[in-house]
């Protein structure tokens, strides 16, 4: 211990200028590596990121933490390593945050194994190269827009319309059907989110099997920048180590890129396109990328992302849409009708959705779905104006037969037992493209519409 205080000591350094967050140090004997971590402050609490060689003895960093009663002159050390999380079967079930400090004011965290945040991609070489489905027993998703094993899918949505009983789902699903890991990172949630979202989590059962990492709202914009990486440390070690497979839960992308744009405003540099980073893409691609899967397991990730006015063509959605592989849309007025998953099937894609990948019977299905809803969406007027009496006999038929459809698509979650007082369904995807396939050839004309609401396979249906 006295060892490393004397290595450290040995690279001290005084603080040149305090600006907000943004901290200039002088260093006479070493200067520290770029995202080295600096610690100041009486007991090193005040936590530096080198982000730029200033000049041959001076650096500047973002900080991490707040830097209340940090003054020039000040001494500030090297740590000679970079911002560390731990890693190991003991994070499960703990909630952390960006330092790895836990969150939850239960007993300290036993683990002794650190790894760094800052840690590259797995080479090409090493990644698995088929794709392969990652199957969620969620009807309306692996029909419509299957998920990619080792890819990344965006969740859109507005408040309210079940993004994270989505979350929730997936992740008691995940802990049943693969016997994975799930962590949930939160960029910029509000206290009371991560609150309630550690609650429901453990209410749900589900929390021995899930690592919480949070940025919170009211932190320094440094550490919001860098708990992505962190979550996907500790991700990395599940895949790569434990050899299981990893869904890594993100909300909200937008905000990773807000809090990049802020540490870039800090330093100076001159603002991009619409005011964002110059930095952008290459920021979001070094967290992106890590997402992978390999050989021995892979890290497949949901991604909620806001998008700005809903302008489709904002940097920020343009840049994230590059990385999907899944486009899961969650619509306000599916929620207001009692669909549950209100997952819009028209307007959500996925690039899995392709016969090569999913096969034939699957991508013809989907597609005859996706037309008889499109359809019965054009419907729709004229029955509001004229009534059901004015269409043709085949325009009927669409109509039955699309309502069938949205009601067979809906399924009661695990997670919302407590409040719906049905039971959670999962449903495989065989048994999801025969129920849609028997609909679709009108084998269910003669059944009550709600006879297919709210029921997992099909059967069921022909059971009430």
């Amino acid at each position: 211990m006295n060892n490393k205080n004397q290595s450290n000591q040995e690279n001290a350094g005084t603080v040149v200028s305090v600006r907000g967050s943004v901290i200039d140090a002088h260093f006479p004997h070493r200067l520290p590596m770029l995202n080295n971590l600096l610690q100041a402050g009486d007991d090193g609490n005040i936590q530096i990121e080198v982000m730029t060689l200033l000049d041959a003895h001076t650096v500047r960093g973002i900080a991490l933490s707040p830097t209340q009663g940090l003054a020039r002159g000040a001494t500030i050390i090297d740590t000679q390593r970079y911002l560390q999380v731990p890693i190991g079967k003991e994070i499960l079930g703990r909630m952390f945050n960006v330092f790895g400090e836990t969150i939850d004011r239960k007993e300290a965290l036993r683990a002794n194994d650190k790894r760094s945040i800052h840690r590259k991609p797995v080479p090409v070489a090493e990644r698995a190269t088929t794709s392969e489905i990652f199957t969620t027993g969620i009807k309306a998703i692996d029909v419509l827009s299957p998920l990619e094993r080792g890819g990344k899918a965006g969740l859109f949505g507005g408040a309210g319309v079940g993004k994270t009983v989505l979350i929730m789902e997936m992740i008691h699903n995940m802990v049943g059907q693969y016997e994975g890991v799930s962590i949930f990172c939160g960029i910029g949630e509000r206290v009371r989110e991560a609150e309630e979202l550690y609650r429901e989590v453990q209410e749900s059962g589900v929390l021995e099997n899930t690592v919480l990492i949070f940025g919170q709202m009211n932190e320094q914009p440094g550490a919001r920048f860098r708990v992505g990486h962190a979550a996907l440390t500790m991700a990395e070690y599940f895949r790569d180590d434990a050899k299981q497979d990893v869904l890594l839960l993100i909300d909200n992308i937008f905000r990773f890129i807000q809090a990049g744009a802020e540490v870039s405003g800090l330093l100076g540099r001159l603002p991009s396109r619409v005011g964002y980073q110059p930095t952008l893409a290459t920021e979001l691609a070094q967290l992106e990328e890590r997402i992978c899967n390999t050989r021995s397991g892979s890290i497949t990730s949901i991604q909620a992302v806001y998008v700005p006015a809903d302008d489709f063509t904002d940097p920020a959605a343009v840049h994230t849409f590059s990385h999907l592989s899944a486009s899961i849309v969650l619509s306000r007025k599916r929620a207001s009708q009692g669909f549950y998953p209100a997952i819009d099937p028209l307007q959500s894609t996925s690039k899995m959705l392709a016969p090569h990948i999913v096969g034939e019977r699957h991508y013809r299905i989907a597609q005859q779905i996706r037309q008889t809803l499109a359809e019965y969406e054009e419907l729709k007027d004229i029955i509001a104006m004229l009534g059901m009496e004015e269409l043709s006999r085949d325009d009927q038929r669409t109509v039955y037969r699309a309502r069938r459809l949205e009601r067979f698509l809906t399924q009661p979650f695990f997670v919302t037992k407590a409040f719906t007082g049905k039971d959670g369904k999962m449903v495989d995807l065989e048994e999801a493209l025969t129920g849609s396939e028997k609909i679709l050839a009108d084998e269910f004309a003669d059944y009550p519409e709600d006879a297919l609401y709210m029921i997992g396979k099909i059967d069921e249906a022909e059971k009430s």
